[in-house]
């Protein structure tokens, strides 16, 4: 059985592993989850063992790096790790920190939480190890994947998952199998998540890669990303984002939305998606809304993305639609307005190319193609296809453009 210090000792173990570092740099504390008495195993719940060593690195007076030693699996359950904290604190991951792998093990704990970051500051997440979600049973059960009764249609946690977080990096770690969205930032800003390995099977229903809500100013860089949804998705009100240097797939693609569902109100301005690499993709680079939603998405940039056997390389539906039963027509729909898409090119494993279905009512408005070339993998010529939505192409547009003149 592990042993687990009291907060007093902890306390004492903290101070006794301070490393000085003088000569004008600032005293920093090293504090591992085995001087909490974790275990390591797989299989000790090391829950309390964490939480003991975040409330010392939180409270700590000197800079603290709170530390999972490499060549160790840490078994943790749902768990929060609230701020504020008193210095920044860095999580340096260098080991393996595992979910529990059966659903039946949530019993009386919040469905949607696994590893919960809420209200921390300047926090970075480094050290090259792993987070692993140990989703495959709840896949298994849910009824996107399951197609007989009795299946499950509820919540499933959010494998890690940052809310109301400022300043907050995420980096050099390896993020896998999440029981729904890998790596979610909810309310949070001034964001990075880079040099990333992020990964589920393709048929691994709502594994997200990286998805943010209410969510700006966001830097999402240099990250492999092979999962059974969007590789990176955005909903809400988001602002001020930044993708680029991004392999996908397998996947869903990069999305913006579902934007608007249940009549909600979302805002997205001023994206950028820049020089990604597309592969074997449901979906190349998206905007999804559903109808009766209000709001904008604009200010919108795709550029420099090569596809490989990529279906519907480039979508915008107003028409979206996620349910087993056929959605009601709505006059109401988000705006989506300002968007240009340049340099695309590659292969669609679809013959239609370009899909972009905008409402009646609120039509797309300046849209941009410039310099796309797509053609259909194995040979042969792509099609367009566009419904009240205007804009103008500039160079080369192959298959040709179909917007309406502005």
């Amino acid at each position: 059985m592990a042993v687990r210090l009291p907060l007093a000792l902890a306390a004492v173990a903290a101070a006794q592993l301070l490393l000085l570092c003088r000569g004008g740099a600032e005293a920093r504390v090293l504090l591992t989850l085995d001087d909490f008495g974790a275990v390591g195993d797989g299989i000790a719940n090391d829950t309390q063992a964490l939480l003991d060593a975040w409330t010392a690195a939180c409270t700590s007076s000197e800079e603290a790096v709170l530390a999972v030693p490499v060549g160790k699996a840490y078994r943790i359950w749902p768990v929060q790790l609230s701020g504020p904290c008193k210095k920044k604190l860095k999580l340096l991951i260098s080991g393996a920190i595992v979910a529990p792998s059966s659903p039946d093990e949530w019993d009386g704990r919040d469905p949607m939480k696994w590893l919960y970051i809420y209200g921390v500051d300047g926090l970075s997440v480094s050290g090259g190890g792993t987070i692993d979600g140990m989703g495959q049973q709840w896949w298994a059960s849910t009824c996107k994947r399951k197609k007989t009764q009795p299946c499950y249609s509820g919540p499933r946690p959010k494998a890690v998952h940052f809310e109301e977080c400022r300043g907050v990096s995420v980096q050099g770690v390896t993020l896998q199998n999440a029981q729904q969205f890998q790596l979610t930032f909810t309310r949070c800003s001034f964001v990075k998540a880079s040099f990333l390995r992020v990964i589920a099977p393709a048929d691994s229903p709502n594994t997200d890669g990286i998805h943010l809500n209410d969510t700006s100013h966001v830097h999402i860089t240099d990250n492999l990303i092979s999962t059974g949804d969007d590789c990176v998705s955005m909903v809400g009100n988001c602002s001020d984002v930044h993708v680029k240097d991004i392999s996908c797939g397998p996947g869903h693609g990069i999305s913006i939305g579902s934007l608007g569902k249940n009549r909600t109100t979302d805002v997205v301005e001023n994206v950028r998606v820049d020089t990604c690499l597309l592969t074997n993709t449901t979906n190349g680079v998206r905007i999804k809304s559903w109808q009766g939603g209000m709001g904008f998405a604009r200010d919108l940039r795709f550029e420099n993305i090569v596809m490989k056997n990529v279906s519907n390389p480039i979508i915008v539906d107003q028409y979206y639609c996620d349910q087993p039963t056929p959605c009601a027509n709505q006059t109401q729909a988000v705006e989506v307005r300002k968007v240009e898409f340049a340099n695309i090119r590659g292969t669609s494993a679809t013959a239609q190319a370009i899909s972009i279905a905008c409402s009646d009512t609120v039509p797309c408005r300046e849209l941009k193609l410039a310099n796309v070339n797509l053609t259909v993998e194995g040979g042969g010529r792509a099609t367009a296809l566009c419904y009240r939505a205007s804009g103008k192409s500039v160079g080369t547009v192959v298959p040709p453009s179909c917007l309406a003149k502005s």
